[in-house]
């Protein structure tokens, strides 16, 4: 069977799972999700019972490990229908489970009893100088170090408090996330005021009565702000969807607010220390001088960069006729640089990108790089949607059914009520079971591409076919891992490190060879020209000084709303929505315009996992850019280096120190230049940035 084969059916061996399921009903997720509650708080209270005496690793922490495992894999699917599914009973019914999950998370987080038979279990295997493997050790060190984060050496009042104002947190990002998937906001435009917008872009918008409907969704909202020619319209685009979940903020005020709390109750200083002390930077004051030495390096590019692009604005004012205000909205002006000193159009470029073609020449390029093989499997696999696709993961040259890596789902078109950008969801974690077979894992890409229009088939912009490859390595992040204990699974490593290995293979998005294998012209079925290939790549590093402070902007106000005390009762930040706007301003360089608007409301991140992390994008930059320029540049497709990054990066996880994996695959410590040389000088930027 072909490496590249998608379609054919799968010979044996045959996948040692039973497929997931995904027929369940409102009822079904709230009485499944009960039970599995029941059962992980029952072996919490057997743990809880044992004799000091007896506490060992065996009967406390692999039994906490594989509790954890059975309730996650449990769950994960059932609560996986709220960003999906197209039933509301569904949706809430998900949605509500999640909160009791995320509360009962809480509740056994705060177990006394289990933290004492934990340090118990410890003390007896010290005493007996039990050895225990690299990945046990790890397991015993993170439990205990959870235990003291979740604040069990803290008098019993204060733990109290500490569980009580959890809840209420969890339950208000919880609330956040909901408004945020189910987000239906639109904004109406004559043809006119859409002048410059690809038609195959407007035929695909709705109308009412004389005017296009278009929604905040990323294939609706981008066309528009990035070739809108009217700058009333991008304005006004841009304002209100950045008003569009003003519902959020006073959710967001409170989060922040609850977690300020929290750290003072567990004896941080601030939030950002409390969050940092188990990622690679340690510290809230790392983050804060590590954002500020970037920014002092960005800002002259971004300025020299912006001051290029306002003379772009200046002489179409005057074509057009607009007056010239002097404000500067990215996304246009950035495209329309392109345009003029590169003659790359991006509508063109698309044409070059169908869907049908790019989706499975990536997994195609995986593959071949990883060593792997899909398989669309020879049993009917359900699926919650008929849009989604399914396939089985094997090695390349599988014999036996241990040659299996897992499953993997694609949902990669938008609808109502689905979850509006891109991400993977780890539906089910990968382990060793105590009887010593594999838990497989399953694995599922959310995305919203293009949907074809009547006069075109579905085209995706470069910007997203390095979206998909970028989230196509979270999957396999997930898929080739082997690990002993499912917390260590995949992606489960520091949060600072977990976008390094999606951020390197994103630098294959821009390698010719790669651009020739993805690319077909939905007419013609040539590939992308070399003209317009080295174009491409010029491109890439054009206002990269602009770009970098935007992510810098984002980094920068959720760290500072969590550093944000000044040990009294009143806080330097007053009105977040001010800040929001002052911060964007003054960071990214970009005017708000003539209003305040609340854009931090759709800010997901910050309540999604992310808060006080989001520096950690440019962050893992460093080590994504040092081990591309490493170990794949000389030759991106060598699939002996494929082979190392899969068993030095994705195979171990989380289960040993994520500085130790990065020194193993790059044979040394890591370090910055290829970082810093990619940011602050490369032929391909701009003349202001290359010159600096």
């Amino acid at each position: 069977m072909s490496n590249t084969d998608l379609t054919q059916l799968g010979a044996k061996p045959k996948a040692p799972r039973v497929p997931l399921k995904w027929d369940h009903s409102a009822t079904a997720i709230s009485e499944t999700t009960t039970l599995a509650i029941e059962r992980s708080r029952a072996i919490r209270d057997k743990i809880a019972a044992l004799p000091r005496s007896s506490c060992t690793f065996e009967n406390v922490f692999l039994e906490l490990a594989k509790e954890e495992s059975e309730l996650e894999n449990t769950t994960g699917p059932l609560t996986f229908y709220q960003y999906v599914s197209t039933q509301d009973e569904l949706r809430n019914a998900a949605n509500t489970a999640e909160q009791r999950l995320n509360e009962y998370g809480i509740e056994a987080s705060m177990r006394i009893d289990v933290f004492e038979a934990l340090k118990a279990a410890k003390a007896n295997i010290d005493k007996e100088e039990l050895k225990l493997a690299p990945e046990e050790n790890r397991l015993v060190e993170k439990l205990l170090l959870d235990g003291k984060r979740n604040g069990l050496d803290l008098p019993e009042e204060t733990r109290n408090q500490v569980a009580t104002l959890k809840k209420e947190l969890s339950n208000t990002c919880t609330e956040f996330s909901k408004n945020f998937n189910e987000e239906k906001g639109t904004i109406t435009f004559t043809k006119e005021k859409l002048k410059g917008v690809p038609e195959d872009v407007i035929n695909g918008y709705g109308k009412k009565d004389d005017e296009y409907v278009v929604t905040f969704k990323t294939p609706d909202l981008m066309p528009v702000l990035k070739h809108a020619q009217d700058p009333e319209t991008r304005k006004e685009i841009l304002q209100a969807s950045e008003s569009k979940l003003a519902i959020n903020v006073p959710l967001l005020t409170k989060a922040i607010d609850l977690r300020r709390r929290l750290a003072k109750l567990m004896n941080y200083k601030t939030w950002a220390d409390y969050v940092e002390e188990d990622k690679m930077i340690k510290t809230g004051k790392a983050v804060e001088e590590f954002l500020a030495d970037l920014r002092k390096k960005l800002t002259p590019i971004g300025l020299k960069e912006r001051d290029e692009l306002l003379k772009i604005k200046k002489e179409q004012h005057e074509r057009y006729g607009y007056p010239f205000d002097n404000e500067f909205y990215i996304c246009y002006y950035d495209n329309a640089f392109i345009e003029k000193f590169l003659d790359l159009d991006d509508n063109f470029i698309k044409e070059y990108f169908p869907v049908e073609v790019v989706v499975p020449a990536i997994l195609e390029i995986y593959q071949e790089l990883l060593g792997v093989k899909f398989r669309v499997s020879p049993e009917k696999v359900g699926t919650w949607h008929p849009d989604v696709q399914h396939f089985e993961v094997w090695d390349a040259d599988a014999t036996t059914e241990k040659d299996f890596l897992g499953d993997v789902y694609l949902d990669l078109y938008p609808r109502e009520n689905k979850y509006s950008h891109a991400a993977v969801w780890g539906l089910i974690q990968g382990f060793l079971k105590q009887d010593g077979l594999r838990q497989y894992p399953v694995a599922c890409m959310v995305a919203n591409l293009a949907k074809p229009t009547p006069s075109r088939p579905a085209l995706m912009r470069h910007d997203d076919v390095v979206t998909y490859f970028h989230e196509m390595g979270h999957v396999f992040h997930g898929l080739l891992s082997r690990t002993t204990f499912g917390r260590f699974h995949g992606t489960s490593v520091a949060r600072d490190f977990v976008e390094a290995p999606s951020q390197m293979l994103e630098n294959w998005c821009w390698e010719p060879s790669v651009l020739r294998r993805v690319s077909s012209h939905y007419e013609t079925k040539q590939p992308l020209p070399d003209d317009l290939i080295e174009k491409l790549i010029k491109s890439r590093y054009v206002n990269i000084g602009l770009f970098s402070l935007r992510q810098l902007f984002f980094g920068t106000f959720d760290i500072k709303v969590h550093t944000d005390t000044t040990g009294g009762s009143r806080l330097e930040i007053q009105d977040y929505s001010k800040f929001w706007c002052d911060l964007r301003e003054q960071v990214s360089l970009v005017k708000t315009g003539d209003k305040i608007t609340p854009g931090q409301g759709s800010f997901g991140h910050i309540t999604g996992g992310y808060d006080a992390g989001y520096y950690g994008y440019l962050y893992s930059q460093v080590f994504s850019a040092d081990m591309y320029e490493t170990v794949f540049k000389k030759d991106p497709m060598s699939a002996e280096s494929g082979k190392r990054y899969r068993h030095e990066i994705l195979l171990p996880g989380g289960s040993r120190d994520e500085m130790d994996s990065l020194k193993a695959f790059l044979g040394r410590e890591p370090n910055s230049d290829a970082f810093l040389k990619s940011i602050l000088g490369t032929p391909n930027a701009n003349p202001s940035a290359a010159n600096l």
